[in-house]
């Protein structure tokens, strides 16, 4: 591509066009559709085998508060035929679920964090050379190390509202005030998955990069995100008919899709980023 190509509006506008031409040329919707499947079959697993090892250990306290920490960010909509499934499963499931189906859900989830590794190491025109056998451990110790913190999230919602209310009693503040289970809960929807995408582009491409070259493409993510997740939403309620097309799988349905739209908007901004490594290294050359 030539420079006139790319409109010459400012640097970060030059890279989202450059971003979006090579995210076309790279046939990014087909790599989203191979991580959106990635995910849907992971998820679902994954989160049966978290809650029902949280519910099984805290003998249901936690339940809740997991189901909202990890699809609270989800527009209602899709989130909530999923949930109703997640809960009729669990009333029924044994501990199954949480021995050969939580082996099985780890694997399964690892195969969802290296689409998206994949995905993030073309975005950034990294040569991936590590063997399967380094890539499936990285994978499989971030399923492990991310179920170790939602569920030690979790925990914090649930001592939260006892920590306070034993401070208050013992001093004059009423610490509740200003630490309540509902703004943390707020703060953990919103911080979990900008966390997410930050780790994924620290850790998931073969070559690491610096907090300063992956920031823009963290921002542009979790923007497209927040406005995507709303226009989806208000799609879902006024719109869209999939309860009359697809009848039983319509939750299923709504989900695929929304999960094909955040895997096209992450693997965006991992091109952003990538684009914009390549415009500052012609500019410094140039220099």
């Amino acid at each position: 591509m030539t420079q006139a190509a790319i409109p010459s509006s400012g640097l970060f506008f030059r890279a989202f066009w450059l971003a979006l031409r090579r995210f076309n040329n790279k046939d990014g919707f087909v790599m989203s559709s191979h991580v959106a499947m990635s995910l849907m079959m992971a998820l679902f697993p994954f989160v049966l085998f978290t809650v029902a090892l949280a519910g099984a250990l805290s003998q249901g306290y936690v339940t809740d508060e997991l189901i909202e920490l990890i699809f609270g960010a989800w527009p209602q909509d899709v989130a909530a035929p999923i949930v109703s499934e997640l809960r009729a499963v669990l009333a029924g499931a044994g501990t199954g679920v949480i021995t050969l189906g939580g082996l099985l859900a780890i694997y399964f989830a690892s195969n969802g964090v290296a689409a998206v590794r994949k995905a993030m190491t073309q975005a950034y025109h990294d040569q991936d050379g590590w063997p399967f056998w380094k890539t499936r451990l990285l994978c499989l110790g971030l399923v492990i190390v991310g179920g170790a913190a939602i569920l030690a999230i979790a925990a914090v919602e649930v001592v939260l509202p006892v920590y306070t209310r034993l401070v208050s009693e013992k001093t004059a503040v009423d610490v509740g005030d200003w630490l309540s289970v509902d703004r943390l809960r707020w703060t953990f929807t919103v911080a979990v998955p900008a966390g997410t995408v930050l780790l994924a582009h620290l850790i998931l491409p073969t070559r690491r990069h610096s907090l300063g070259q992956i920031l823009p493409g963290v921002i542009l993510t979790l923007a497209l995100w927040a406005a995507g997740g709303w226009g989806f939403s208000i799609y879902i309620a006024q719109f869209a008919t999939y309860s009359a097309t697809y009848a039983g799988l319509a939750g299923a349905m709504a989900a695929l899709i929304f999960l094909y739209l955040c895997a096209a908007i992450l693997i965006l901004g991992a091109e952003y980023n990538g684009a914009l490594i390549d415009l500052r290294n012609a500019q410094q050359a140039a220099g």
